[in-house]
């Protein structure tokens, strides 16, 4: 799991329920349930009734799923048999991804969290009262959970991701009969789209107004950084990824990172290609491009300019190396060493952004210290 998300960045209205309704819901009040730039979901709101959609569950899904999410003691609407019905507020919860945790802890719903695969991951200094405190149980490797004791927690809610049809243990879990939804913030390829899911974690505990307002002061900030941006005269290239095994994986040209390099004012030496994924060159296509580059910005998980020239005496070749222009995320490690960026940065593209802008454009925000990010020495 980690790993995958960290190669994703360095590489890397109503709603359908699939058949008719066979009765009209009693419509007491529409909540203003607003979704301004995520697509993986979508939703319609009829009282405290939420008919929700995952519309990309994992890429290149045809599929979707359908929640039906109804208030304790209120009659369940008519709905089809593939539509999942959840009774809200979900009291207890089980997460697996830790870009979850700061959805939990940003709605003031931090105590609900019981159970988690590895919870040395968890980065969050709240959550990480409580698991030291043994109010979260550790349920092992992600795809190796122990369901045994899973079951013992009796979560009323478990959130997932995939990245295929194949649900895997998360099948197991709603086979034995927990309440699973799918969570694919991911796949968003806006910065503010993959934050926007905290509105979906929120509609599972009647938190929408603290999610909306919470997500509303980050998008203040991010729009302001980006205008702010937007005023810088250069505009410095970048270069992005590294080599794993025989090819250079780097995000492509619609990908969630090389928005955020175009919207802190860079430009991304990649920004033409079209894909939303990642790219796997080769070396020598790379170097061809990116020699001169001004800026290296994300090298994985090295700590110093040494290890990256020990990891391939080419890496010497480029430009930014040479400077001493190269840059990580992984300034900030939580107390048993999970990445905050890894965690907390789906949430805060505010955050990521106003570093990219003092890496790029020191000028533009001279009192503003890089929260993710850090030069290599």
């Amino acid at each position: 799991m980690m790993n995958y998300r960290m190669k994703i960045f360095i590489l890397a209205g109503g709603l359908l329920i699939g058949s008719c309704q066979k009765k009209e819901l009693v419509t007491r009040h529409t909540v203003n349930t607003t979704i301004k730039y995520a697509t993986g979901f979508s939703l319609r709101s009829e009282g405290n009734v939420h008919f929700v959609s995952i519309n990309s569950p994992y890429p290149g899904a045809k599929e979707t799923y359908q929640y039906l999410l109804v208030p304790h003691g209120e009659e369940v609407p008519d709905h089809n048999d593939a539509t999942a019905v959840i009774r809200t507020p979900v009291k207890t919860i089980v997460c697996t991804s830790t870009t979850h945790i700061p959805l939990l802890d940003y709605i003031g719903e931090t105590e609900s969290l019981i159970g988690f695969p590895t919870t040395d991951y968890i980065s969050s200094e709240k959550m990480r009262q409580r698991i030291d405190a043994g109010q979260v149980t550790d349920l092992g490797i992600d795809k190796g959970m122990n369901l045994e004791l899973l079951f013992s927690l009796k979560p009323e809610l478990v959130m997932g991701y995939t990245m295929t049809s194949d649900l895997g243990q998360l099948k197991k879990i709603k086979e034995l009969g927990i309440p699973v939804v799918i969570n694919a913030e991911y796949l968003e390829a806006h910065p503010l789209g993959r934050a926007e899911w905290i509105k979906f974690m929120a509609l599972f505990f009647d938190k929408w107004a603290e999610a909306d307002s919470a997500f509303t002061r980050i998008e203040t900030e991010y729009q302001a950084t980006q205008r702010l941006a937007s005023t810088a005269v250069d505009q410095p290239t970048v270069m992005s990824g590294i080599v794993y095994g025989d090819a250079w994986f780097m995000p492509a040209g619609k990908n969630y990172a090389a928005k955020l390099l175009e919207d802190a004012g860079t430009q991304y030496l990649w920004r033409d290609t079209e894909s939303s994924g990642f790219l796997e060159l080769s070396f020598e296509s790379v170097y061809e491009r990116a020699k001169d580059a001004d800026l290296w910005i994300g090298v994985g998980s090295f700590q110093t300019l040494t290890e990256v020239r020990n990891a391939d005496n080419r890496y010497g070749l480029f430009k930014p190396l040479q400077d001493g222009k190269v840059y990580s995320y992984n300034a900030r490690k939580g107390a048993k060493g999970g990445s905050e960026f890894l965690e907390l940065g789906y949430l805060r593209p505010d955050l990521i952004l106003k570093d990219l802008v003092k890496i790029a454009h020191p000028e533009l925000v001279p009192d503003y210290e890089l929260f993710f990010h850090r030069e290599l020495k």
